[in-house]
């Protein structure tokens, strides 16, 4: 059994990552007066719904659950699969990490101490959507001269072929939907871990927008 697996004391899991959502940004003081920008994420108790086995479902993961659903709104599947851990009226957000399952059992709550101040973690979120944009400002295109009578100005060019192939090759930067992506932020630092206020500050920028949820995960 890994280091990170071990129950702690007060009968909770710890695992190589976690799942927090995201509450806005501020910034701390480091201890040689630095000031570093860092994003706010609330860490919201999560329990182990289910374990996945190599040998029942093909590989390794443990299923995450947190914020119980109220109990009219809970259903008999619900109900059935979330027995085990406890949540029998459901949840409303439910994410799976895969890891070594070794000695971790369904009920159990993952500490918020899974990660540390200095850990080296990759953040991954679904980034904000910023509706329909055009190759320009999508694609970071150059555009044509600004000058009046060029009638070429944020156009993203030639999109064309000739006889052979005769077709728009695949992968050409044209106008539309902008961001709403699932996107990973690597190398970023964890700057404090506030346990009583269930707070996690990191370094730097997160994707996503507010509330949104991010998985964190050790590199």
């Amino acid at each position: 059994m890994t280091e990170e697996q071990v129950k702690a004391e007060s009968g909770e899991a710890k695992l190589h990552g976690l799942f927090a959502f995201k509450m806005g940004m501020t910034q701390v003081v480091s201890d040689n007066g630095e000031m570093i920008p860092c994003t706010v994420l609330k860490y919201e108790p999560m329990t182990i719904s289910q374990v996945k086995t190599a040998e029942t479902d093909g590989y390794s993961a443990v299923q995450l659950a947190c914020k119980p659903k109220k109990k009219s709104r809970a259903n008999k599947a619900d109900s059935a699969h979330f027995k085990k851990s406890k949540l029998e009226t459901g949840a409303y957000f439910v994410r799976e990490m895969r890891c070594d399952v070794k000695g971790l059992t369904a009920g159990s709550v993952v500490a918020i101490t899974s990660l540390i101040k200095g850990d080296v973690i990759k953040a991954t979120s679904v980034s904000k959507g910023k509706g329909f944009a055009g190759a320009v400002k999508r694609w970071n295109a150059g555009g044509g001269p600004a000058a009046h009578g060029s009638c070429f100005h944020r156009q993203p060019g030639s999109s064309g072929n000739r006889t052979w192939p005769g077709r728009i090759m695949k992968g050409k930067h044209f106008p539309g939907h902008l961001g709403d992506e699932t996107t990973s932020v690597k190398n970023l630092k964890i700057v404090d871990v506030l346990s009583e206020e269930n707070l996690i500050l990191v370094s730097g920028a997160v994707p996503g927008a507010k509330n949104s949820i991010v998985r964190l995960i050790k590199q």
